[in-house]
């Protein structure tokens, strides 16, 4: 199959009507539409890493779920003369590998994709809560609403399975580590950011009488302060932070099952782009 096919096919399958052009980030990075297709590839973002093991892997299409080139949009003009760029536009170029963005049709896809891999990833498929009925909803026709019911565990043992889960030897959290945790909110990648909404948030562990908050993203003078300050008076209110990236990666790492229906012959690998921060520990003195 061609790229184009394979795009092609992918957006019928998401249910989504194709977005007029320039109304999706949606966009062939590298590539043309007209190669020849024989390995795909997915990951979270096509990272210089990420791309010299799509060549060591022999992929010839790979699907990046955020941007090649650091803005939303993958816009060029402002970075054409910069030297990391160039560098690793060459690296591309001369690798041959067409490269897709899939986010949006992702997202509003019959089933969200991301929330997709995330409850495979976890095991949670069956402790998702019903959606808000339509006139309830926080944001009418955006369905981040991924709320669940899980078996009771503490907010320490919540993180604990989540560092298991997603690999993360630090994680960052306000909340009482003994808070009894059952109904938890996953908000991932700028979900926690409120969309648009900043109060967005709040406002959905309020209505949901959330437990927790999972966090991809965050501005720290809106959901971490109300949920300081309610910890602070004494209310059972908690978040943790995977991040961007974690919070969304299982959503490209389990894309190969559901491309496995549409596209049978075509094998497709996983590339874990990572945790893109390291932690520096430092023990602080009392003089410090």
């Amino acid at each position: 199959m061609k790229v184009r096919e394979v795009i092609g096919t992918i957006i019928r399958e998401t249910g989504v009507r194709p977005f007029p052009e320039g109304k999706t980030c949606d966009i062939m990075i590298s590539g043309s539409p007209d190669q020849e297709v024989t390995r795909i590839g997915s990951t979270f973002m096509a990272t210089v890493d990420v791309i010299r093991r799509a060549i060591e892997n022999k992929v010839d299409f790979l699907i990046t779920h955020e941007p090649t080139w650091f803005t939303g949009m993958d816009s060029t003009d402002w970075v054409r003369e910069d030297p990391v760029y160039l560098e690793k536009k060459k690296l591309i170029d001369e690798s041959g590998i067409a490269i897709w963005r899939f986010h949006d049709y992702m997202h509003f896809a019959r089933e969200d994709g991301i929330y997709r891999g995330f409850d495979r990833e976890t095991g949670w498929r069956f402790y998702r809560m019903p959606p808000l009925p339509a006139e309830e909803q926080i944001m009418p026709g955006i369905r981040f609403d991924g709320c669940y019911e899980i078996p009771e565990t503490t907010l320490a043992g919540l993180a604990a399975f989540l560092q298991q889960t997603f690999r993360m030897p630090d994680m960052r959290y306000i909340g009482d580590p003994d808070l009894p945790v059952r109904r938890v909110g996953v908000l991932p990648g700028g979900g926690s950011l409120g969309l648009g909404v900043e109060q967005m948030p709040m406002q959905l562990m309020l209505r949901r009488n959330l437990d927790v908050i999972l966090c991809g993203d965050l501005t720290e003078w809106t959901l971490p302060a109300y949920v300081r300050d309610a910890y602070q008076l004494g209310m059972t209110r908690a978040i943790v932070v995977l991040g961007h990236e974690r919070s969304e990666e299982p959503g490209m790492k389990h894309l190969g099952a559901w491309l496995s229906f549409m596209l049978p012959d075509i094998p497709v690998v996983f590339l874990d782009a990572g945790d893109p921060f390291r932690t520096f520990h430092h023990v602080i003195k009392k003089e410090d």
